[in-house]
């Protein structure tokens, strides 16, 4: 059996009218919406792995996934972009197609992940897809004090969603921080890899410490109880968004 060339998709889609982005039965998703166009614009069968599963309603300013192709698909790049943009749902948009390692993986070779969380606290509805509107003050102060609590490699059980099929909870969380950004505030979260639900359910918990309804005391034992009921509520999927991948520069070959 042949071994086809590598390539990665750098993409990025408006999760409003998926169910995720993993194919499945009898549901709209981003990873089958670029299987079929790819397909399609090809003319041979492409499936695509991503680099993460969001959920549904979750968005992605940048998003990668990775497929075999018989072709050399460098050569002329930019048509092939607009020929599948074309096909494509409006709601996703390839941004770049890379060259890399034979054996590269989209979702394994990453080394850190970006998201952020919106809030808006006034009813704006050309923001309504992409944020959470929560009503009240929310102390930033003591949110971005819990958020620093969660720096570091820890135990993040009690931000999964449980039913994972992960070896471990373990998560390097290298970066975290709340932001008032004009009308919104934005939450900030990078860390070596992410569990299913996690960022929701931290965000949820870090607005009840704003709120004045969970201390800096109940936080670490939150943390140290590795229970997910003790957490915050999981907050709307509208305001998540994925924004960057990283990964080592040996994955990808420069053309």
């Amino acid at each position: 059996m042949p071994i086809y060339p590598r390539y990665f998709l750098k993409l990025a889609y408006k999760g409003t009218n998926f169910h995720g982005w993993q194919v499945q039965a009898n549901a709209h998703s981003v990873q089958a919406e670029l299987n079929i166009a790819l397909s399609k614009v090809l003319h041979e069968a492409i499936y695509v792995y991503g680099a993460g599963r969001t959920d549904t309603g979750v968005h992605a300013a940048e998003m990668y996934a990775h497929f075999d192709c018989s072709k050399d698909l460098i050569p002329g790049k930019k048509d092939l972009m607009y020929h599948i943009n074309c096909t494509l749902n409006k709601d996703v948009s390839i941004l770049d197609i890379l060259r890399v390692r034979d054996n590269a993986n989209a979702r394994f070779d990453a080394i850190a992940r970006t998201y952020k969380y919106q809030i808006i606290q006034t009813p704006n509805p050309f923001l309504r897809e992409f944020a959470w509107y929560v009503y009240g003050n929310l102390d930033i102060e003591k949110m971005n004090k819990g958020a620093a609590t969660l720096l570091g490699s820890k135990d993040f059980k009690s931000f999964s969603k449980g039913n994972t099929q992960v070896s471990n909870y373990f998560c390097n969380v290298q970066f975290a921080e709340w932001k008032q950004e004009g009308e919104i505030l934005v939450f900030t979260i990078r860390a070596n890899r992410f569990l299913r639900n996690m960022v929701r359910a931290i965000v949820g918990t870090l607005v009840g410490v704003g709120k004045d309804k969970i201390t800096f005391e109940q936080l670490e034992k939150i943390v140290e109880g590795k229970d997910r009921a003790m957490a915050g509520f999981s907050v709307p999927a509208q305001g998540l968004s994925l924004v960057k991948i990283e990964y080592k520069d040996d994955v990808f070959i420069n053309e």
